[in-house]
């Protein structure tokens, strides 16, 4: 069975930083499409940053070029996102995907999905 279980959200204020975490169990995440989605109140699910080995794809949102970072530990079976200068516009809950597929970083490309872990980015 397949568990993704996100951490590392929290309350911060703008310019400051933050790593989510995504420990996962049932699959490997070095063979699947993995990303990190974004949901802010009233909008929709966005992609923020998605990796697929088996395409040689990697994806960011152009909001986040150069300040998101996303990563894998494949001995921990773990996936990152590394989130620095913050801003107002980041706040939502995150959430990590995995697919077998994945081919391209859109929530409805992926079938696995964490609980999520709320960001909150406020002066």
């Amino acid at each position: 069975q397949v568990q993704l279980v996100e951490s590392g959200g929290g309350s911060v204020q703008p310019g400051g930083s933050l790593r989510l975490s995504c420990a996962a169990s049932g699959l490997t995440l070095d063979y699947d499409a993995v990303g990190w989605f974004r949901q802010a109140p009233g909008k929709e699910r966005e992609g923020i940053a998605c990796i697929n080995n088996e395409i040689r794809f990697t994806f960011y949102d152009d909001p986040v070029k150069g300040r998101f970072t996303i990563s894998r530990d494949n001995a921990k079976n773990t996936l990152y996102l590394q989130m620095n200068n913050l801003k107002v516009e980041d706040t939502g809950t995150y959430y990590c995907a995995v697919d077998k597929v994945g081919l391209a970083c859109v929530a409805r490309e992926y079938g696995h999905w964490g609980r999520g872990t709320q960001v909150t980015v406020s002066s």
